[in-house]
């Protein structure tokens, strides 16, 4: 095995913890000239584990993960990678649902405006015939 450094042994410690599929874990350790990237590939029905709600998790692990890098003065990066079949929706693909039933809901409700205004002009369009001249001049 290739040699592992206490920042890529944190990562793959904790996460194999945590997660359902422990002998799937693989960590990637890149050094480029932002510091250090480690990526982390798990199974698929484990990405719930790893992210955690609302990526509390996820969150916890690369604060953790960025003390770890500090004692060693270098810049740690968590990149977990989505693997193929995992049934998490990424957060892109909800916003983007959400806007397109947002329009559609704003579509449907500027129908219903326009029903109802014609509505409100067929009703005025039944008292044009009133007489109102006897109450025109009233103040209140």
């Amino acid at each position: 095995m290739a040699e592992e450094f206490k920042d890529q042994q944190f990562v793959d410690y904790v996460v194999r913890a945590i997660v359902n599929h422990p002998d799937d874990v693989r960590t990637e350790r890149i050094i480029d000239d932002r510091g250090v990237l480690i990526s982390l590939h798990t199974h698929p029905e484990d990405m719930g584990y790893v992210i955690g709600r609302s990526g509390q998790t996820a969150r916890s692990i690369r604060t953790l993960l960025r003390i770890v890098g500090a004692k060693s003065d270098e810049r740690v990066t968590l990149k977990i990678i989505e693997p193929e079949g995992s049934t998490h929706v990424r957060r892109e693909d909800r916003e983007a649902a959400s806007a397109s039933s947002d329009a559609e809901t704003a579509e449907d409700d500027s129908e219903e405006e326009v029903g109802e205004a014609e509505e409100v002009a067929k009703v005025s369009d039944d008292y044009d015939d009133i007489d109102t001249s006897s109450v025109d001049d009233l103040t209140i």
